[in-house]
């Protein structure tokens, strides 16, 4: 994937264009405007219906294990914590050329492998969300000068892939995906855990999916749509 702006000669503006070469099925289906609905999911649907179709899935994150393992992009980290349990990697999002900070975006991938997603998270991860949340920021502050004050830092649910990752993105920027239905800040999560464990295992999640989702058609089936 490579992010280009292009400044037209003579006017002050610029074009940015998003290119996805080879681009899949499911790359073309991602970019087209498609109908979207609203899920509110229970635990009970994550037990019944998400969970078993994520299970279903090879859902491939190779990927994510080549970064953590540092058998590609090794010279794009800007930040490791190597603590097997509360360590992660920061790296900036391809979506980001790095040529200015109003479309700042970096991925801080966990260096666990069992934690899918938000759904997964308890009390007992708080040390390593505590470290992704301060030492980030710190990082990002170090590396790219721009303060925690005007970080977007968050979690997707559903996430784009199921290994737990967390976004920093320019608070002035209109990232994908950082809508209100979708975006859980990581700080709210962090507080979520510390006053109920089990607080991501009890509450409803609202996410939206586009219909020709597969998730979706399995709400569909199951009549929760």
């Amino acid at each position: 994937m490579l992010t280009a702006h292009r400044h037209c000669p003579g006017s002050p503006t610029s074009i940015k264009a998003t290119v996805v070469y080879p681009a899949t099925e499911k790359h073309i289906q991602k970019y087209l405007r498609q109908e979207v609905h609203l899920i509110r999911e229970t635990w009970e649907d994550y037990k019944d219906i998400t969970l078993p179709f994520i299970q279903s899935q090879s859902f491939s994150i190779q990927w994510v294990y080549n970064i953590l393992e540092k058998k590609a992009e090794a010279d794009r980290i800007v930040h490791e914590n190597p603590d097997p349990s509360n360590g992660f990697v920061l790296v900036p999002d391809l979506k980001w050329n790095q040529n200015q900070l109003d479309d700042l975006y970096l991925i801080a991938l966990v260096h666990r492998r069992d934690i899918k997603s938000l759904r997964d998270l308890t009390a007992e991860h708080l040390p390593l969300l505590r470290n992704v949340l301060q030492e980030g920021k710190e990082a990002i502050g170090k590396r790219f000068g721009v303060p925690g004050s005007q970080l977007r830092i968050y979690l997707h649910y559903q996430p784009s892939y199921y290994h737990l990752h967390v976004h920093f993105t320019a608070l002035g920027y209109d990232a994908p995906g950082s809508s209100v239905e979708r975006a859980h800040l990581l700080a709210d999560v962090i507080d979520n855990l510390a006053m109920d464990s089990t607080y991501y295992q009890k509450r409803a999640l609202t996410f939206p999916l586009r219909a020709d989702e597969p998730l979706f058609k399995k709400f569909q089936e199951a009549g929760k749509v």
